[in-house]
């Protein structure tokens, strides 16, 4: 038992343990990751039926969470009215009631995105009103069997790394860029608005998404080497 118990706590011990997330340094490779790492999420977000499985998969493959799973952390004490254009994109009375529901999209310690959702709970079930009433659940994930799928409407780019004219000015000789300290991320990178449909086309919500720096926060791709 005891020498069970021994090897048991040896193997442990001998695990990889994840590398930790490490600060962008800045420099023009560096800010050049950054705008392709954004770009390229982005770009499936566009393409996606669903933010949720974008998220979830980028969380996976980049290895930020031991269980990339996202989780709504709803944000209460607020309450936004739906506008009269929002009302108009989901075909809604203004008698109508639109539901208002404000989240942090999370996986892990990472809040990927922060969300505004206005949702027609006349058209969801019970079970799914319940569901986005009382639970973290993801809206997406809530409104799975309506086989949901988005059409984005607008979207921002809230920072560039590379400045205005950038292509314009002197490249990078060839010796080795020398870092500058850490690349300053804003919190606001991009955003997205979008209207959630059902599989018969009845509009279902209007979500406005704004994506977070923490979306670049992991593991250069080289372990433990430094970010140029």
């Amino acid at each position: 038992m005891r020498l069970r118990l021994g090897l048991a706590l040896l193997a442990a011990s001998l695990m990889p343990i994840p590398a930790a997330a490490e600060p962008w340094r800045d420099g023009f490779v560096s800010r050049i990751e950054a705008l392709a790492l954004m770009q390229t999420l982005n770009a499936s977000l566009l393409a996606s039926r669903s933010a949720t499985a974008t998220l979830e998969k980028w969380c996976a493959d980049h290895k930020m969470s031991a269980e990339p799973k996202i989780v709504a952390r709803r944000v209460g004490g607020i309450e936004q009215q739906p506008s009269a254009e929002t009302r108009r994109r989901l075909d809604v009375s203004d008698e109508e009631p639109v539901n208002y529901r404000r989240v942090q999209l999370a996986c892990g310690d990472h809040v990927l995105s922060e969300a505004d959702n206005w949702y027609v709970p006349g058209r969801l079930s019970d079970e799914m009103n319940r569901t986005l009433e009382m639970t973290d659940t993801p809206f997406g994930k809530a409104i799975a069997p309506l086989q949901p799928f988005r059409r984005t409407i607008e979207m921002k780019m809230r920072w560039s790394p590379l400045p205005e004219g950038w292509e314009l000015s002197a490249l990078p000789t060839a010796s080795p860029e020398k870092a500058s300290g850490a690349l300053a991320i804003p919190h606001d990178l991009f955003e997205h608005t979008a209207v959630v449909y059902a599989r018969d086309q009845r509009p279902l919500s209007e979500v406005h998404e704004t994506y977070t720096r923490e979306v670049l926060d992991f593991p250069a791709p080289l372990a433990g080497a430094p970010r140029e």
